[in-house]
């Protein structure tokens, strides 16, 4: 399959990583910086291979080579959106770095018009695969926690000034959102997954603590009703001294408790059912070796979005769950902002609406 790639920065190696380990055909590779190209090839010894033809203008790349199937954006968050209603456009399935959008309304637009063009758009939330998660979700699938009382997402986690400096678009509403935004949208995910995806209602708060150079949170709380009567609390931050501590999922059942933990949900650190299996004794203390906070996911995502693309049936992680995790931010924002409860669904609400926040 022919792909490419939008954006050369930060996560941009997992993304090429997961198309090797998936024997794509790199087609392109675009970044408004030629040096962030080359220095992301050469990560790969790819610095040498002259059918990677390299663009600083996206639109280009997309006109130049129709052969193109399959196309990742990992720009700023920002221009995620746009970028991906032209790509939808050119007939091209894609795989969006979270957030997927800034917006409920280009949110709602790549779920609409992906589904008129008929391709797959797949929202990178990679977490989903890891392999503490996918046991989870089996034994939630089940039903063997009977019915679900709690739970809880903590995001507890440092960024400094340093990652900040890093690139001028970070903290910014328009650009990239805060903590909960940016660092904590996977463990969000996650949380709004596993206890059924259906939320009644929201009840956060949001801070600036120590990073005043930004414009956006640095913690946030949030109080989450379910549809189902579950209830949960997300905690994200950035603040953690001197370094990243942990991304912890908890789900209480009448029948099962389960902790998932480590530095991105890569752990099982408790693991206890009341109808207690063979399975589950090889479950508990389980442990998955990452090389950094992003996991070990992309390859398997990607590896879906190849099979969803080839047997024409929506990618495992799609449109919807970005849709999805990126209502619960904006609905945190939007209470923290009002200081009351809000109702979901959320309808036309953008990062942008909360810009002066903490000025």
């Amino acid at each position: 399959m022919n792909y490419a790639l939008i954006g050369c920065g930060r996560i941009a190696a997992n993304h090429i990583k997961a198309a090797i380990n998936n024997k794509l055909n790199i087609v392109a590779v675009c970044d408004v910086l030629p040096e962030a190209m080359e220095t992301l090839l050469s990560k790969h010894n790819l610095e040498e291979d002259t059918t990677i033809k390299r663009y600083c203008d996206y639109k280009a790349m997309l006109k130049e080579h129709p052969e193109i199937e399959l196309v990742a954006i990992a720009t700023e968050s920002g221009a995620h959106a746009a970028i991906a209603l032209d790509c939808i456009d050119a007939g091209k399935h894609c795989i969006i770095e979270k957030p997927m959008a800034m917006s409920m309304n280009d949110a709602e637009e790549i779920i609409r018009r992906s589904n008129e063009k008929g391709v797959k758009v797949s929202a990178c939330h990679q977490n989903r695969f890891n392999v503490a998660v996918q046991k989870l979700r089996k034994v939630i699938e089940s039903g063997r926690f009977g019915k679900l009382s709690h739970g809880s997402i903590h995001v507890r986690w440092n960024r400094d000034k340093n990652y900040y400096d890093q690139a001028n678009w970070r903290g910014t509403w328009a650009q990239d959102g805060g903590c909960l935004m940016n660092q904590c949208i996977h463990g969000i995910d996650l949380l709004r997954w596993m206890f059924g995806d259906e939320v009644e209602e929201v009840y956060g708060t949001t801070k600036q603590q120590f990073h005043d150079y930004l414009e956006c949170e640095d913690v946030g709380m949030a109080v989450v009703k379910f549809k189902n009567g579950a209830v949960a609390t997300i905690e994200g931050t950035t603040n953690v001294y001197p370094k990243n501590l942990e991304e912890t999922l908890y789900v209480f059942g009448e029948k099962g408790t389960v902790k998932i933990g480590g530095t991105s949900t890569n752990n099982i650190d408790v693991w206890d059912f009341a109808d207690e299996t063979e399975d589950d004794q090889k479950s508990k203390n389980f442990r998955e070796q990452t090389s950094n906070v992003y996991g070990n996911g992309h390859t398997s995502l990607y590896a879906d979005v190849i099979e969803a693309v080839k047997d024409d049936r929506v990618p495992y992680v799609d449109a919807v769950a970005g849709r999805n995790a990126l209502e619960m931010i904006l609905a945190i924002y939007k209470s923290a902002a009002e200081g009351r409860p809000v109702k979901l669904p959320l309808v036309g609400v953008a990062s942008t609406d909360f810009k002066g926040r903490f000025e």
